[in-house]
């Protein structure tokens, strides 16, 4: 207990004290301010009410921040501390509670949900079905519904229905699949689970993980319910889909009841930052909340659909992108999406919320594609001479740099009068300038770096090292930049 009080103690410092070495990385802040820049276009051209991220490395917090407004209509701007449904987020908690539970000899993942729960009278349709487990409900193979009984996913009421309500109603539904055979997500399955916590604890869900977890963490901004005490204060205003007529509507506030162990909780991007520094410290033979060899067997493959990339974990969803594998969950709620993505090799982990139903896992990887190669390259342990920003803000690592002689400032900015009316964004990049074409659902991808010539001209550099067009910057009678031309066409510099 005395060392989870000492970790949640440093959690809480201020984010100055906790962000230095890798932040202060000259390519790593380029890349996290080409990050800023992306989000904020994003923001703009989607329509958002506001889109707020963090990555962390390892323990530190490199950067956390928000674009936009947590409420549009009291022009109130959300921050890195905005209050946001995290909805899904949340099967990650009451999984660890069952994990912890089942560390301590309080129930085995074999066992069948009847033996803790006396009420579960669900039927069982398949007779050659084996029963219905805590690893199936926490893996989505138990073969049940999606749902409870319930129709809360039906605006703009959202009539989500309380424990009592969802017990009431099991006896009225039947499995989909026989268990362990099949995937199927289900909000329900993992609702049983967060019960279980509470029958075998013998304590309130919400009491347990806020002593068992949330206190432990230093989550203090993290809600097993959307906090009523917050509305119209830290806690974001949620928005639908974009209308035919190009507008958001306000969502109502919502509150899970008896489907917030899978869908309940609210939290920040920085507190999730903290959930994930937990995760890459609980390493070798470390114990904390659980023991690190528990979290290993969370985050491994447990259950997979036969020719998909659908693979599950206990709690975690598992994928693959790019030869890497990413273990987390995303959320889904009336008004909110939100993500959670940690790379455990690198210990690189990305959180973003938006206060919208669009897609939050794009925020997520944009920001990990754009930034995660800088803080492998800082943080890589032959790197004796990390890349530090000089007097004039270029990149100094020891060697050359064959753009050191030109002024990026002169060029940075944004450039419109493109084909579509798109803008192309010119930014630091490793020490130099790229353009970054705007908007994209794929940042890292529409950076093209530029490599100096001569003067005011420059050549866009390709993935296989050649050099291809020229780019070159126009001045007026003042030696300013005003235009960008590509050869023959041209773009107007607008600030």
């Amino acid at each position: 207990m005395k060392k989870a009080l000492l970790f949640a103690l440093a959690l809480l410092a201020p984010l100055t004290a906790v962000a230095q070495s890798v932040a202060d990385d000259a390519h790593v802040a380029e890349a996290l301010e080409v990050a800023r820049i992306w989000l904020d276009a994003q923001k703009d051209y989607e329509r958002l009410p506001s889109v707020a991220a963090a990555i962390v490395y390892d323990q530190e917090l490199v950067w956390s921040g928000a674009v936009g407004m947590a409420d549009i209509d009291a022009g109130r701007p959300a921050t890195s501390s905005t209050l946001y449904s995290i909805c899904s987020i949340s099967k990650l908690f009451t999984s660890v509670a069952v994990m912890q539970l089942r560390d301590e000899g309080h129930l085995d993942l074999r066992d069948p949900v009847q033996k803790h729960l006396p009420f579960y009278d669900l039927e069982q349709q398949y007779d050659e079905s084996t029963p219905v487990t805590l690893e199936g409900l926490l893996t989505h193979s138990a073969g049940l519904p999606r749902e409870s009984d319930h129709p809360y996913w039906s605006g703009p009421e959202y009539p989500f229905p309380t424990k009592d309500e969802v017990i009431t109603r099991l006896s009225d539904q039947e499995t989909l699949h026989p268990s362990r055979t099949e995937y199927q997500y289900s909000n329900l399955g993992l609702s049983l689970a967060g019960y279980i916590v509470e029958e075998v604890s013998g304590t309130p869900y919400d009491q347990y993980v806020r002593s068992h977890i949330l206190g432990p963490l230093g989550m203090d901004d993290t809600y097993s319910e959307m906090p009523r005490q917050h509305i119209g204060g830290q806690l974001a205003m949620g928005y639908t889909d974009l209308t035919r007529q190009g507008g958001r509507n306000e969502v109502p506030f919502f509150e899970a009841k008896g489907i917030s162990p899978a869908a309940g909780y609210a939290s920040s991007v920085d507190d999730l930052a903290k959930f994930a520094m937990w995760q890459f410290r609980l390493r070798g033979d470390a114990e904390e909340l659980v023991h690190a060899y528990t979290l290993a067997e969370m985050q491994r493959v447990h259950f997979a659909r036969p020719g998909s990339n659908t693979m599950r974990g206990l709690g975690f969803q598992v994928s693959a992108r790019g030869g890497e594998t990413f273990v987390g969950h995303g959320g889904s709620c009336p008004g909110f999406r939100t993500t959670l993505s940690l790379q455990n090799d690198s210990k690189i982990a990305t959180v973003a919320m938006v206060n919208a139903m669009v897609n939050a896992g794009k925020y997520s990887t944009g920001v990990y594609n754009l930034v995660a190669d800088a803080i492998k390259s800082a943080t890589a342990e032959d790197n004796e001479h990390p890349v530090t920003a000089d007097a004039n803000g270029n990149g100094g690592d020891g060697n050359s740099n064959p753009d050191a002689q030109i002024d990026p400032t002169r060029y940075m900015g944004t450039y419109t009068g493109g084909l579509g009316g798109s803008e192309t964004v010119v930014v630091r990049w490793k020490g130099g300038i790229a353009t970054l074409s705007l908007p994209t659902d794929n940042p890292r991808q529409s950076l093209s770096e530029l490599t100096h010539v001569e003067a005011d001209t420059f050549r866009r550099s390709g993935n296989d090292g050649e050099l291809g067009t020229e780019v070159i910057f126009e001045t007026d009678e003042q030696g300013r930049v005003f235009r960008m031309r590509t050869p023959l066409n041209y773009r107007t510099r607008v600030n």
